[in-house]
């Protein structure tokens, strides 16, 4: 199903008022009608400076704009969608918000706290790509960031090993975390402030097996002070245990998820409610150079013989590629077995076969042209006879 523009719905109210002109009062306000339902409105949403936003992408809401029609036949599909997100004209995402999915059946989150410095709207434009017959959809989400509504002096950081990112941006596993922490911090007045995967860290990418997990930080912040439980991370017998890797006596968090435990080595307290004190300000000098003295320069290097080295590198080789052309040439040369000696080891019957090997086969394309009948019996069979019987006479 296609959307018309917002000129194109101007354009229809033009169209509309020519006909009202004309009396087709009823027409006209059913063109006016068909095309004010045709536009979509864009998704708009607030995000306030420091607390953490997260906007969930329901694939459910998105299987609705792909084929409507199924709906009549009573077909329902649950199609693999992929989701592309991007600021209006940009690549990218703006610096504060990011996107993540893990997998093509899985919903996916934009998440992130913006800052003092990212205020104003933000418009997001969503595709979303069904991966079954690859039809895609667009969408405009509307971030507006204002000022910071709450003030939360106090935050603490806080680790959960066995989490992955995106299990932990729902509404509901927040609420699960956000419980656990308020019975630590002993209030019930937290907000999110950020929550960071911890490959964003530095953390190692988990294997593909189950039971390992990536990690996930989350940070919450609130106007009460911390807890006297939570003040013992910054105690410096704490810090001694969580160095020697022994057992932890100051741990006192409770989950009731056993998924959500924190790890108590790993949570940070941060107090904004002391100022901090600015740098110093550099001094200032008078502008000029203090006198270092005339300027001695380095002497010259003494003088090297290079003898050595080009005995070792052209010398050396060449007399070894010398001797290797010696033995090569001996051996080539020198070690042959030449002609007059194979022919006297050679028997005389084989070097006479071997010599009238050229006659022989001229005799036979001979007797195979003519008649069997008329041809002459071949002799040269006979002569290696003749000749052997000849040589045990004369001895």
């Amino acid at each position: 199903m296609g959307y018309c523009t917002l000129e194109q719905v101007l354009l229809s109210v033009k169209t509309s008022s020519k006909m009202a002109d004309k009396g087709n009062w009823a027409l006209a306000i059913t063109v006016f009608t068909a095309g004010f339902l045709l536009v979509r409105a864009d998704i708009i949403t607030e995000a306030p400076v420091g607390q953490l936003f997260v906007y969930e992408l329901h694939r459910e809401v998105f299987q609705r704009e792909f084929e409507p029609f199924h709906k009549v036949f009573g077909q329902v599909y649950n199609d693999p969608m992929v989701f592309k997100c991007n600021k209006e004209r940009f690549p990218d995402l703006p610096r504060w918000l990011r996107f993540t999915q893990r997998d093509a059946y899985d919903n996916g989150f934009l998440y992130g706290t913006p800052l003092p410095r990212d205020q104003g709207r933000n418009i997001i434009e969503i595709f979303v790509i069904n991966k079954r017959n690859y039809e895609t959809f667009k969408e405009r989400l509307v971030i507006n960031v204002g000022p910071a509504v709450k003030q939360m002096p106090y935050q603490a950081e806080f680790f959960i090993e066995l989490r992955e990112i995106e299990k932990v941006l729902p509404a509901a596993v927040q609420a699960e975390i956000k419980l656990d922490i308020q019975n630590l911090w002993r209030t019930s007045r937290l907000e999110f402030v950020n929550i960071t995967s911890a490959l964003d860290r530095g953390g190692r990418v988990p294997l593909p097996l189950p039971g390992y997990f990536e990690g996930v930080y989350v940070k919450l912040g609130s106007d009460q002070p911390f807890s006297p439980c939570m003040l013992r991370l910054e105690t410096a017998e704490h810090q001694r245990e969580c160095a020697s890797g022994g057992k932890i006596s100051g741990d006192c968090s409770r989950c009731t998820n056993p998924i959500n435990c924190i790890t108590w080595c790993k949570s940070t307290l941060f107090d904004l409610s002391k100022p901090v004190p600015p740098a110093p300000l550099p001094t200032v000098g008078s502008g000029v150079l203090a006198w270092g003295g005339e300027f001695s320069p380095p002497e010259s290097p003494p003088d090297r013989d290079f003898f050595p080295d080009y005995i070792v590198t052209v010398i050396v080789p060449l007399a070894l590629v010398l001797i290797l052309c010696l033995i090569l040439s001996y051996i080539m040369c020198c070690r042959r077995e030449g002609v007059l000696k194979r022919n006297a080891k050679t028997p005389d019957l084989q070097l006479y076969h071997h010599h009238t090997i050229q006659g022989d086969a001229s005799e036979l394309r001979r007797m195979a042209g003519g008649d069997r009948r008329t041809a002459d019996r071949p002799r040269q069979c006979l002569q290696p006879l003749l000749m052997a019987e000849q040589a045990m006479a004369e001895s």
